[in-house]
């Protein structure tokens, strides 16, 4: 899932990814709105907020909102700025990124409980959940060759009807690229969509323990290719017998 890079990956390397970080960041959405009132995994809104505020002169929201804006920036500025400066094609270089992210959430979820809904602390909590997810968008867009985005879903709307409308004027030759091109953006919105869902009903009985869940699927995301490894020799060494 992360082995792959470059011109060595295809379709189906990204479909993995997409699936399990676009179900992680549908979990973070939800939770984080539901948690700290704020959505966590896009900055659209927050825009909308800013010059809202701005224009009612409510300097302090607009400054918060801005603050979601500039967090989600820095999260992909850094994770970018660490994969570029280790190598886009060295796998490892996606590992430190995942491991702020998985250290994010677990402290969310641990000192969660903890939140009194004041100012200062869901600058804190929903600021660093707002980091973590600008450092997994721009992870998986650089792996997957600007391909998958996994924490929003305007742009895959927007690319899923022009290519479903592509399927009624190209040629049968370039229907089956855009054949695959569906395939990605339907399993984008089908998880992200599944994560929201399952995170909406599972904070109900877990509250902020919830962000452990994602926490546990970034990690099987990055010890996937060893345990796939491991597997597949341990399954040819049992029909060598």
């Amino acid at each position: 899932m992360l082995r792959h890079t470059g011109n060595k990956r295809n379709i189906k390397h990204n479909i993995r990814l997409a699936s399990l970080l676009c179900l992680t960041a549908g979990f973070v959405n939800v939770s984080g709105l539901l948690g700290f009132l704020v959505l966590t995994t896009n900055v659209t809104g927050h825009a909308a907020i800013f010059a809202e505020k701005l224009a009612l002169q409510d300097y302090r929201l607009a400054f918060q909102a801005g603050l979601w804006m500039l967090l989600f920036f820095s999260g992909a500025f850094f994770s970018s700025l660490y994969i570029g400066k280790i190598g886009s094609n060295n796998r490892l270089a996606y590992t430190v990124p995942i491991i702020a992210e998985i250290t994010i959430l677990v402290v969310v979820g641990t000192f969660g409980p903890s939140y009194n809904r004041s100012t200062i602390e869901t600058d804190y909590f929903a600021g660093s959940l707002l980091f973590a997810m600008g450092l997994q968008n721009a992870l998986v867009t650089v792996i997957s060759g600007f391909v998958v985005r996994t924490t929003h879903l305007t742009g895959m709307f927007t690319d899923l009807g022009i290519e479903l409308a592509a399927m009624f004027y190209e040629t049968p030759k370039r229907k089956e690229a855009i054949r695959h091109k569906i395939s990605l953006r339907l399993v984008i919105i089908s998880f992200f969509l599944l994560g929201g869902i399952l995170g909406g009903y599972i904070f109900q009985a877990l509250k902020y323990h919830t962000f452990f869940i994602p926490a546990g699927i970034l990690f099987v995301v990055m010890f996937y290719d060893s345990f796939r490894f491991r597997a597949l020799k341990i399954i040819q060494a049992y029909k060598s017998k």
